[in-house]
């Protein structure tokens, strides 16, 4: 089993990303909302949900690539999760999903649930 001061550092760690996510993601997903509906044709949010699948599969295809040996360049990578970033951004404005409270909520559960399998000596 892990030693308290690993739980104590875990706890650190997770308000230290959690400070950053509600420190800077708001205003980056408002930008995108701003951009997206200054610069580009309205959409409904299903076809932003279709993109972010569409985006995920492509970086997915990458990997798998990888995985056989293929050489795919790390710039590659970079722009397709740079499009799922983007994708998952769009979608969740237009389903006025608020990603800094998901994401901190999110990872609050996800603490939760490794600090309780660490306690089993179960790894998460």
């Amino acid at each position: 089993m892990k030693s308290t001061s690993t739980s104590k550092r875990a706890n650190e760690f997770l308000e230290q990303l959690i400070t950053s996510v509600t420190t800077a993601f708001p205003r980056i997903q408002q930008s995108f909302d701003t951009y997206q509906n200054s610069c580009f044709t309205a959409r409904p949010p299903e076809f932003f949900c279709l993109e972010l699948c569409g985006e995920a599969g492509e970086l997915a295809n990458l990997e798998k690539k990888k995985w056989k040996g293929k050489p795919i360049s790390n710039e590659l990578l970079e722009e397709e999760a740079a499009d799922v970033l983007i994708a998952l951004c769009n979608y969740s404005n237009a389903r006025g999903i608020n990603l800094t409270s998901a994401v901190a909520s999110k990872l609050r559960a996800i603490e939760e649930k490794r600090a309780h399998l660490e306690k089993s000596n179960e790894p998460y």
